[in-house]
């Protein structure tokens, strides 16, 4: 199949399927006149790295994961160890999100909202002082 019906199957955008060609994640075959051909299995790969894009893993954890998918002598820790680095940098961010949160929220809080124009959030952003 050619690039538009591997983008419609796989959900992913053509642009992403080429950017993954470029960088090495998938290789599809060519036609004769040098276009893309797509079997399924570059579909079913394709999904993959979709699937573990939305989960957030890194494009090089991508071909990690790739790697060890298509390796039937793989170890399952191997693949553990990586999803267990992920949780890990997952949790960092989301304790920054909700360092980044609190501190929205007292700005939010010290903030008037009314018509004068002191407001403890722009000050704070510039850098000129906290609430």
């Amino acid at each position: 199949m050619n690039i538009g019906e591997a983008a419609a199957v796989s959900g992913l955008p053509a642009k992403t399927i080429r950017y993954y060609e470029e960088i090495g994640l998938i290789s599809p075959d060519r036609r004769g006149n040098n276009y893309r051909d797509y079997s399924d299995s570059h579909v079913h790969n394709l999904r993959f790295l979709a699937r573990a894009r939305s989960l957030g893993f890194s494009i090089e954890e991508c071909r990690q994961l790739l790697s060890l998918y298509g390796d039937r002598c793989r170890a399952s820790a191997d693949v553990k160890a990586i999803a267990s680095r992920h949780i890990t940098e997952i949790d960092r961010k989301v304790a920054e999100l909700m360092e980044m949160r609190a501190t929205l929220a007292v700005l939010v809080e010290a903030c008037h909202g009314d018509e004068r124009p002191d407001c403890p959030i722009l000050e704070d952003l510039a850098g000129q002082g906290a609430p």
